[in-house]
């Protein structure tokens, strides 16, 4: 008669559906559940044989460590920061500014462990997809430069969450991560004058959460609720009060398109230079300028913002202002670690660095009037 072997590690009657837990190693291990969540905190010394069948029994299992969900309930957290945009993901990634802050805002939180959660400032949202409101999120970021900043600072208001605002002004209570844009502009502005220009436009970003392309007025200018249009715009008027303003609905190579075509295309006087609220844009006019035979810079002059690359621009290099884009959203990022530690964060401003290109140059001596322009109808690019 076969004597049957002795007693092994005891394999746990668990349903096949649940998730294994430490009790269900440490129970196929043989050991005691402290011992086997010893072995995967690695916070004190085990044996190398327990340490090997506790392994075994976990890998029986499938057991690959503790579950977060579980950890995250412990500490009272989700171990989520939200950050909020205004446009569709796949758009707002078009814009390397946004993938640089990113990049910077990840590594922030990285020292929270915490993942980031992106998500759209839409009302309109479906009733299924995770919302600012209803996100189980521990912190939120908010991007200023959107017409609905301020309703969704009311949300994150309303749920007590941490928050902290890149570019836009929500209050001394909340830290801000912001530009100096007004005088970052106004260097560019008084860059032109000193070339001798005096026929000049700017191309806006946009005023509000309409993003309306086209002329703008002084009533929609005042009414503006997006603060870095309006900050950058204030600094190209303190040198040239009766600029040309032209809103786009967004930072894209197309919008600045259509913002030169308007302005190259239209009646009346043309501009002997053009400031654009950023480099994208920039990219567009000087494209439109080629497509009315105006040579850049020698015909008009344009310059950009924040100091990107741009593909497409041949062997120009844009006159701009150089944001530090990475240090702004690790700066965003370190905030919401010192406010969920329980720390004040401090608001930050930081400075742009003003870089001349070959898209600048003296103004034309021949009147705007004067000078040749191939007059086509403005259409879509």
């Amino acid at each position: 008669m076969t004597t049957p072997p002795g007693p092994g590690p005891e394999t746990p009657d668990r349903d096949p559906a649940r998730r294994a837990t430490i009790a269900d190693v440490a129970r196929a291990a043989g050991v005691s559940p402290s011992t086997a969540s010893v072995v995967f905190s690695g916070k004190a010394p085990v044996a190398e044989a327990t340490r090997q069948r506790v392994m075994a029994a976990a890998a029986e299992l499938g057991y690959t460590g503790p579950d977060p969900r579980a950890a995250s309930l412990r500490r009272g957290r989700s171990g989520i920061v939200a950050v909020v945009l205004e446009e569709h993901l796949r758009t707002a990634f078009l814009d390397p500014v946004k993938t640089a802050m990113m990049d910077g805002l990840t590594d922030g939180v990285a020292t929270l462990g915490a993942g980031v959660l992106l998500l759209r400032d839409d009302a309109d949202a479906g009733s299924d997809a995770p919302t600012l409101a209803t996100a189980p999120v521990d912190a939120v970021v908010l991007i200023g430069c959107s017409g609905r900043m301020r309703t969704a600072l009311d949300i994150v208001r309303s749920r007590g969450l941490p928050v902290v605002v890149i570019e836009g002004d929500a209050g001394d209570e909340v830290p801000r991560i912001e530009l100096d844009n007004r005088e970052a502009a106004g260097q560019l502005a008084r860059h032109l004058q000193g070339l001798g220009h005096e026929r000049v436009a700017t191309v806006t970003l946009p005023f509000d959460v309409e993003r309306r392309r086209g002329d703008v007025d002084e009533d929609r200018i005042a009414q503006g609720t997006v603060e870095v249009t309006r900050e950058r715009l204030d600094g190209v008027r303190e040198v040239f009060p009766d600029v040309r303003v032209v809103a786009s609905s967004g930072s894209f190579i197309d919008e600045g398109v259509l913002a030169g075509r308007l302005l190259f295309a239209g009646g009346g006087t043309r501009p002997t230079a053009v400031i654009a609220q950023s480099d994208l844009l920039a990219a567009g006019v000087i494209r439109a300028a080629e497509e009315h035979g105006l040579r850049v810079p020698e015909d008009v002059s344009v310059t950009g913002f924040d100091g990107i690359r741009v593909d497409g621009l041949g062997s120009h290099v844009l006159t701009t202002a150089v944001q530090p884009a990475v240090e702004k959203g690790r700066a965003a990022g370190d905030a919401v670690a010192r406010m969920l530690a329980g720390e004040r964060a401090a608001s930050i401003r930081f400075t742009c660095v003003f870089r001349e290109g070959t898209t600048s140059g003296p103004a034309p001596t021949k009147t705007a009037d004067d000078a040749p322009v191939d007059r086509r109808g403005v259409g879509d690019p």
